[in-house]
């Protein structure tokens, strides 16, 4: 039997309640599946689209688990293999690589995925392991007021006197923060690996200013003027009136990606394998697609030209994203973490 926390009780109370009203049938409230979800306007999305959505279609209720990979992981890792709390995990593929590694998840069963064969490429590419319901396609955003020259790559952080002492970053703690070294790395060295390479390119650069979450407030006041940003986040800043673009880099794009994985020993793994077909599905890419401007991973769906701003990046362009060795920087990541905190200052 599982042990639900106070909070996740009432939310599966709330859950069923409003199973409830929708007029479900008693047999409809009798399965729960728990959901782990982001946080903030992530988690209200959930509650107030997708999870209904699902409810509807499923007649299962859905309890949230609102946290980030680094929460569910220890989770996880609390429990164990054997008796995890989740069925299904939707996180970077930088917190599943080592969940796998270490028991946790099973290899997909296909048959239960019927959206999976229209999937990119790029959502492919754990062998089978996992499958990508969402990307956040990163490239490089500017102040359009405060820079003369716009960059057209990443090398430009290092070649663009513009741009000296007025460059953000994400942190190493941050999955971005790690792209960033690798994508160095492979930029002026042999290739991600080249770990050396980066870092030195990195003493290069100078001063940075790093967030660990939030680029959002630094652009936003000035105290730098160019970083990577995801398409989303500049839609919303632009939004809100602020002089800023976005390019897609010469090199590349990075991503912050959403893979979902099935538990090996979840309690509700076939509930779990029809939620995961249904954010695979349009129906559940759209809307998040309209919500928070990710890129679908889903080939059949389409995006409006209304849209298109806003969200640039699907068809063909999805090959311009970037990929990397997750399991090389999980191993190695304690050491590399005490050269960024020397290099980066």
């Amino acid at each position: 039997m599982m042990n639900f926390n106070r909070r996740q009780l009432l939310a599966a109370m709330g859950g069923m309640a409003a199973a409830g009203v929708a007029g479900l049938p008693v047999r409809a409230q009798e399965k729960t599946l728990i959901v782990p979800t982001l946080g903030g306007a992530w988690e209200q999305f959930w509650r107030s689209e997708l999870a209904p959505a699902f409810t509807k279609q499923s007649g299962a209720a859905v309890t949230l688990d609102a946290g980030n990979g680094r929460v569910w992981s220890a989770n996880l890792r609390a429990a164990g293999a054997q008796k995890p709390p989740y069925s299904i995990l939707m996180t970077n593929e930088a917190f599943a690589s080592s969940l796998r590694k270490e028991g946790f998840f099973e290899k997909l069963d296909l048959t239960k995925l019927s959206n999976y064969n229209d999937l990119y490429p790029l959502a492919k590419k754990t062998d089978g392991w996992g499958a990508v319901a969402m990307v956040s396609p990163i490239g490089l955003a500017y102040r359009t007021d405060m820079v003369k020259t716009p960059p057209k790559g990443w090398k430009d952080l290092w070649e663009n006197p513009e741009f000296k002492g007025r460059i953000g970053l994400y942190n190493f703690a941050n999955t971005a923060g790690k792209m960033e070294l690798m994508l160095a790395s492979k930029i002026f060295g042999k290739d991600q690996y080249d770990i050396d390479a980066g870092f030195k390119a990195f003493e290069r650069l100078g001063p940075v200013i790093q967030a660990d979450f939030n680029l959002s407030t630094g652009i936003a006041s000035g105290e730098f003027v160019v970083a990577p940003f995801d398409f989303g986040e500049v839609a919303r800043l632009r939004a809100q009136g602020l002089p800023i673009d976005i390019v897609v880099p010469e090199e590349g794009l990075l991503m912050f990606d959403q893979t979902l994985n099935i538990l090996a020993n979840g309690p509700e793994k076939e509930l779990a394998y029809e939620y995961a077909n249904f954010l695979l599905s349009p129906e559940g890419q759209v809307p998040l697609m309209k919500q928070f401007f990710v890129s679908p991973t889903n080939s059949k769906v389409v995006v409006p030209d209304d849209l298109k701003k806003d969200v640039p990046i699907s068809g063909d362009m999805m090959d311009r994203i970037l990929t990397w060795d997750w399991n090389f920087m999980n191993e190695k990541q304690a050491g590399f973490a005490e050269t960024w905190a020397k290099v980066l200052k």
